[in-house]
């Protein structure tokens, strides 16, 4: 099956490879030169333009975007709604938020163009393990669209699926990462307290191959912890401050808007937050309180 991709950064350009390995023909756009060039190398098809890569698909076409949520996807998605026509098909498969899903499907929907969401997840291990895509759209344009998804999956049948409408695929991946918060969050705690016991001397990766067999709470993110005191048990050289991609926060207002309490997703959220403030106004404020009604000590600055 032949496959536009828009978006060739690390992720976009392992999930072209593993297309084309299953022998699909993928045609790729991006505008750095280093990204095309990474495509070409692979074996696929990269043009320079989104015009080119309309011109280099044959009808019905379908264009896989692999680019940041937000502006970028939506300027994007209204550039290719222009080019394409009756027919075509629109993958999203990056991290949108479900409700600019439900946008762009009826914004195409216009032109005869439909759209399919793809909450995707597996990184960079994707190109050797395989990509776990959850999918909203109609089920017709799905199952037509099917050699893509079990070429990208781990199996063909399994690790991918149709989970409903349009935006059920990104909605289902938010909160999917917004698990992925909390489980973080435990490992990091659990594994932070085994490292403050000085008494014991614990060795965490050690520890943590232990835990990776017949624990209830191994798993690949486990794994991939192992891996990581393996090689940096002191955690040298990273400073503690952790990102958020949005879709933590998308959940969070999610559960609020829901009535659905979601106390462990929220509170790792906002550790991440607070692992951006070097210079917590609130910590020292608090530390004012308690001097100011019992005349507590104050750790000076």
């Amino acid at each position: 099956m032949q496959l536009g991709m828009i978006g060739l950064g690390k992720m976009g350009n392992f999930m072209a490879q593993r297309l084309m390995k299953g022998g699909h023909d993928v045609v790729g756009f991006d505008p750095n030169e280093k990204a095309r060039k990474a495509l070409a190398d692979a074996g696929g098809k990269a043009v320079d333009t989104l015009d080119q890569l309309v011109a280099a698909l044959q009808p019905p076409r379908a264009v896989w975007v692999m680019v940041p949520a937000g502006k970028i996807v939506d300027q994007t998605i209204d550039a290719l709604g222009g080019k394409l026509a009756k027919g075509d098909v629109v993958i999203d498969g990056g991290n949108s938020n479900y409700k600019d899903d439900q946008r762009h499907a009826e914004h195409l929907a216009g032109t005869g163009i439909d759209f399919v969401d793809c909450g995707t997840s597996g990184g960079v291990w994707g190109l050797k393990e395989g990509y776990s895509m959850m999918v909203g759209g109609d089920e017709k344009v799905v199952e037509h669209l099917r050699p893509i998804f079990e070429t990208l999956a781990p199996g063909k049948d399994k690790g991918w699926g149709r989970v409903g409408p349009v935006g059920s695929g990104h909605f289902v991946k938010m909160v999917h990462n917004g698990i992925e918060y909390g489980l973080m969050q435990a490992y990091a705690e659990g594994f932070a307290i085994l490292k403050h016991k000085d008494e014991f001397k614990l060795d965490l990766e050690q520890v943590a191959q232990i835990w990776r067999f017949g624990s209830v709470v191994r798993s690949w993110l486990l794994d991939l912890t192992a891996d990581a005191l393996g090689r940096n048990p002191e955690m040298k050289d990273i400073a503690p401050y952790v990102v958020d991609s949005g879709e933590g926060r998308w959940t969070v207002a999610e559960a609020i808007e829901l009535d659905v309490p979601a106390p462990i997703i929220t509170a790792a959220l906002i550790e991440r937050l607070r692992s951006r403030d070097d210079d917590s106004f609130s910590d020292k404020l608090l530390s004012e309180m308690r001097n100011e009604f019992g005349g507590h000590a104050m750790k000076k600055g």
